[in-house]
């Protein structure tokens, strides 16, 4: 449970957790299998209850329910006792309203008049800042003032394509982001936090932000970003202002793969409304601006930095459309290999989900941090980073779950294997060798 549900959890997804348990009388006999369920849920729920009896389930679950939806949203974590669930008595529950947000901070709005200051100002957006409506009231307020925008490098959902604005993240590494940064001298915060490294490293600073630069917060993850937003373009009087047009849309490339070749290709094929899952980790950090100009799409993002949420992501978001958009994952090997059961769920769901799994045949993303903190890995550390020997088979590991794949070694390959894929109903993988 923690690797996922922690991922959930930083991602502020609305998710309820049915955690089983022991009987409540059997549980002082110390059987096996007895944990200490409400530690290990509680490290990563928001919410957490244990139904004692069969005649609470049901009021239980509407609670959890309506905490999961309550902005920003969080893990709810319901244990069952068995015999809460296989004794008589339960009694189905009405649901509940849904909380609205928390109510916004009267001066917020003043603060971020530093709009008006003149100056290098970046409104840094997240959560549902990064949504279609929010991002153009946000293009608003840029045009009107000249501040910049960027997205929180931690967003597990950004509107993108043609039509939306053309969002650049915050660099995951901290000299890029540091570099990125450079010169703000005010940072207005919608329903982000201050940027700061995912791990410390040696001679770099935690934050990534100019130390001297000021941080105004207009929304907090609980509030609603769209009506801050709104309220600071009344504020300012900012007219209605075109998102800019993203250019022509690329073609695919050719030849040997590059993360800049997959994102072109990607961008240039993917179907109208399709969904992408995003778990490339260091080979696709470089993606988004090749795809400002492809058709409006969802990007998912891996937001808590627990490797291994792509696959489950991408078939998630497939159930959760219906069957209706195809998803697209971008998938790394080595994290794919935490959660492979996902294919055989997408094959038995028959789910339209294309995975292009990136293989490299090592845990890239490790080898780097090695680079970050001035460590010269030895043979061991490496070959505990190393995917080869025996080399991962993912066409026949996706076979073996009931997914057809094929092996890509060029751009025209993969192209091709995507355009194919895109015409049918399920599941398939596509092993790029990169």
């Amino acid at each position: 449970m923690a690797s996922p549900t922690c991922t959930t959890r930083r991602a502020r997804s609305g998710i309820v957790n049915i955690v089983g348990d022991q009987a409540t009388y059997h549980r002082p006999f110390d059987a096996p299998l007895t944990a200490d369920t409400d530690a290990l849920a509680r490290a990563v729920s928001g919410w957490l209850r244990t139904s004692a009896r069969a005649q609470d389930v049901g009021r239980d679950a509407a609670a959890a329910v309506q905490a999961a939806r309550t902005l920003p949203g969080q893990v709810a974590t319901l244990v069952l006792p068995s015999d809460a669930s296989w004794n008589e008595g339960g009694v189905v529950a009405q649901a509940l309203p849904v909380p609205a947000p928390a109510p916004l901070d009267p001066s917020a709005v003043d603060r971020a008049r530093a709009l008006r200051l003149g100056g290098r100002v970046l409104l840094l957006l997240a959560g549902r800042a990064v949504q279609a409506e929010a991002q153009g009231l946000a293009w608003r307020i840029a045009s009107a003032t000249g501040a910049r925008l960027m997205a929180d490098f931690v967003n597990p959902m950004v509107a993108r394509g043609r039509g939306r604005v053309q969002l650049e993240r915050v660099p995951y590494k901290t000299e890029l982001a540091i570099e990125a940064l450079a010169g703000f001298e005010h940072i207005i915060l919608v329903n982000a936090k201050a940027p700061v490294g995912f791990f410390a490293y040696p001679g770099l600073p935690s934050i990534q932000y100019p130390p001297d630069a000021q941080l105004h917060v207009l929304s907090r993850p609980e509030q609603d970003a769209v009506a801050a937003l709104r309220a600071l373009v009344e504020v300012l009087g900012a007219p209605e202002a075109a998102i800019p047009d993203a250019g022509p849309r690329p073609q695919a490339a050719s030849g040997e793969p590059t993360p800049e070749k997959l994102a072109q290709t990607v961008a240039a094929l993917m179907p109208e409304n399709a969904i992408v899952s995003d778990e490339s980790v260091s080979y696709g950090r470089g993606f988004y601006r090749h795809s400002h100009a492809s058709p409006p799409h969802d990007w998912l993002h891996l937001a808590g930095g627990a490797i291994g949420d792509g696959l489950p992501v991408a078939t998630g978001a497939a159930i959760g459309a219906g069957g209706q958009r195809r998803v697209i994952g971008l998938q790394a090997d080595g994290s794919a290999m935490y959660s492979l059961q996902a294919l055989w769920t997408q094959a038995r769901e028959r789910l339209p989900v294309t995975t292009i799994l990136l293989n490299n045949r090592k845990y890239g993303i490790l080898v780097g941090e090695y680079k970050g903190v001035g460590a010269t890995p030895g043979p061991t550390a490496l070959r505990m980073l190393d995917l080869g020997d025996p080399d991962l088979q993912w066409v026949r590991l996706a076979e073996g779950m009931g997914v057809p794949a094929a092996r890509a070694t060029t751009m025209e390959q993969c192209a091709d294997l995507m355009a194919q894929s895109f015409r049918q109903p399920g599941p398939f993988l596509i092993e790029l060798m990169v």
